[in-house]
């Protein structure tokens, strides 16, 4: 069982990251916080590479991964890899499937596609993952999309997303025992309840198993464990704050 570290999905910050001055200033506050590494999401400027590299290294911070969608991914492989060799990632993160692929024919079909991009990302240094929601966990003659996805494709790695996991029904640190070695980036994600309604809230401060969780993520392989949260209830900068002092807590360490 390897070192887990903590990271920030720059997603969370999205609407502070809209220009290059306002996305070099927001680099400035999460490694202000103690991060050390990031996940490029949601980050509209600066978008030649070299540049948000430059922004990175400037702050003390480093990027394992991205997201980027499924058809740049597919239609623009080389781009996307040199991009990823370029910010110095350890992955590519695919967000999910178009719309019209959530179904069983496409996660197989995804599983086709993925898997000589995963050979090329892999001779480049890199692995190529899937981030899921809660609508990958629909069952399909007793599969769920996911399994079908990631049982089809081999060496693809699996983002999993740990509130939409339990959202779709699924037990987190059940799904991270499923695929041990396939788990190198995850997303941290809590879920509480306020006011009848499911909220995501800072990491340890909802009802989420993180002793379980944190666990089962030793155990699989995991080596990031990302802060992601779409909509936070509180400050998004507050939360990822929070999030990262619970988490040094578990000995789970920003480097």
């Amino acid at each position: 069982m390897g070192k887990l570290i903590a990271g920030a999905q720059m997603y969370t910050l999205r609407d502070y990251c809209k220009t290059a001055k306002d996305t070099a200033e927001t680099l400035k506050k999460v490694s202000g916080m103690g991060y050390r590494v990031v996940q490029v999401s949601g980050m509209a400027e600066p978008k030649d590479m070299k540049e948000m590299r430059k922004l990175l290294d400037g702050n003390g911070l480093s990027a394992c991964s991205t997201h980027t969608g499924y058809q740049k991914i597919v239609e623009e492989t080389d781009r996307v890899i040199d991009d990823h060799k370029i910010l110095g990632c350890e992955a590519i993160m695919c967000p999910g499937l178009p719309g019209e692929m959530l179904n069983k024919e496409g996660f197989l079909k995804a599983a086709e596609v993925f898997s000589p991009i995963v050979e090329k990302a892999k001779d480049n240094g890199l692995a190529l993952g899937y981030h899921n929601h809660h609508r990958e966990l629909q069952r399909y003659d007793g599969k769920t999309g996911l399994e079908l996805l990631i049982e089809n494709c081999e060496g693809l790695h699996a983002e999993i997303d740990l509130y939409w996991i339990q959202a779709g029904g699924g037990d987190p640190a059940e799904w991270l025992e499923k695929f041990p070695g396939r788990y190198s980036q995850l997303h941290y994600k809590e879920m509480g309840i306020i006011d009848d309604k499911q909220v995501m809230l800072p990491i340890g401060a909802g009802n989420m198993n993180w002793k379980r969780i944190v666990e089962a993520s030793r155990k699989a392989g995991a080596k990031y464990c990302l802060v992601e949260l779409d909509d936070p209830v509180l400050d998004a900068f507050l939360s990822l704050k929070i999030s990262l002092e619970n988490m040094i807590s578990w000995g789970i360490e920003p480097i």
